[in-house]
């Protein structure tokens, strides 16, 4: 499922409407204890409808009373004033924070960020501003950065370049708000033509940014498919790693439908100490009340302890 989806299952929600869903499968009891995770998971609006109904400051409260301590909503930017409000008034009652909103969600995915052209500065700078606004509103911290396609026509060497020149403008803007954009490599088998794939890339990057306001989102679905190796890659990649993502490979659903040994890596996220947030960017591999119960039993049984 790509980020894009995300968004509409989002404004979906948000309006009432049915989400998608996969086979059923055994009934589930609830989740053994609505006590808080080791490490600070975040689902997202729609993830658990069925049980909650549209409402977003209802899944607010059953997300916290399912132990989970912060929300993430790739969508926000699109929602009204008053939902953004309403959202981070209840967020602050329940002492949950906010996790990633996209910053540039128009030009995330047609837009040749690489090529350095004068007018998409101007844009993407424009994003930056509005997204500041955007941020203080629901007290969030992080925003993602995607990065567009690459420019065919143009080295790679120059591409980094001119990708660095953009985000440093973009840095300045952030850092006295104390706000970090964190870029995102994806795979190229689900997007086959986008500048950003892999870990050291963007390590890369951001050391030449050399900001704290630009940091990497680790996606840990993306890397398995792009690269793999993602425990050593955390280590490598760690000074500049500031937010996770996951989702299980084949699938993009949650932990223990696929190929990841999650447990073995939330173990090591926590013994490095991340205090960060791990976003829950994937679907449910079950449709229904009781396959979000599956998502909520899934992340307890390979949390960290």
């Amino acid at each position: 499922m790509e980020r894009r989806d995300f968004v509409g299952l989002a404004a979906a929600a948000a309006a009432g409407m049915a989400l998608p869903s996969e086979s059923a499968a055994a009934p589930l009891t609830a989740p053994r204890a609505p006590t808080p995770f080791a490490l600070d998971y975040a689902p997202h609006f729609g993830m658990f409808r069925t049980n909650t109904g549209a409402d977003l400051v209802d899944q607010l409260k059953w997300m916290h009373e399912q132990g989970f301590r912060s929300l993430e909503d790739n969508g926000m930017r699109a929602r009204s004033v008053a939902d953004q409000e309403r959202v981070a008034r209840e967020m602050s009652r329940l002492g949950m924070r906010m996790g990633v909103f996209v910053l540039n969600p128009e030009t995330a995915w047609t837009t040749t960020f690489a090529a350095g052209s004068a007018d998409f500065r101007t844009s993407f700078l424009k994003d930056v501003d509005d997204s500041i606004e955007v941020a203080k509103r629901v007290n969030a911290k992080w925003m993602t950065v995607v990065m567009g396609k690459y420019a065919p026509r143009l080295e790679m060497e120059y591409q980094t370049a001119n990708s660095v020149e953009i985000l440093r403008a973009a840095a300045e803007r952030l850092e006295p708000h104390g706000l970090v954009m964190v870029l995102e490599p994806l795979n190229r088998r689900d997007h086959p033509d986008l500048f950003l794939t892999r870990i050291p890339q963007a390590f890369q990057i951001c050391r030449a940014v050399n900001s704290p306001s630009c940091k990497i989102l680790f996606d840990i679905y993306h890397q398995q498919i792009t690269e793999g190796n993602i425990i050593p890659n955390f280590d490598l990649a760690w000074s500049e790693t500031a937010y996770v993502q996951v989702g299980d490979n084949p699938g993009r659903k949650e932990p223990t439908t696929g190929e990841i040994n999650y447990a073995n890596v939330f173990a090591h996220l926590k013994a490095k100490g991340f205090t960060g947030i791990v976003g829950m960017e994937h679907g449910n591999s079950r449709p229904g009340a009781e396959g979000e119960l599956a998502v909520v039993n899934a992340y307890r049984a390979v949390d960290p302890r």
